[in-house]
């Protein structure tokens, strides 16, 4: 019997192009983000980095 298990490596953490950090957020906003988290389907975090995303392409430094 010659047959193998071949393994693939996981891909470590940060390595898919995400950094993990702890944030402190109001419990006012969690649940602002909560109600749109369930009536768009999306998770709470893809909210967040979509809301990120647009403020940073949307601000302006003065």
């Amino acid at each position: 019997m010659n047959e193998k298990l071949i393994i693939q490596k996981k891909n470590l953490r940060g390595e898919d192009g995400y950094k993990t950090f702890s944030i402190r957020i109001k419990d006012d906003t969690v649940k602002k983000l909560d109600n749109l988290s369930k009536s768009t389907n999306r998770s709470r975090n893809e909210l967040i980095n979509l809301l990120l995303d647009f403020a940073i392409s949307n601000c302006e430094v003065e």
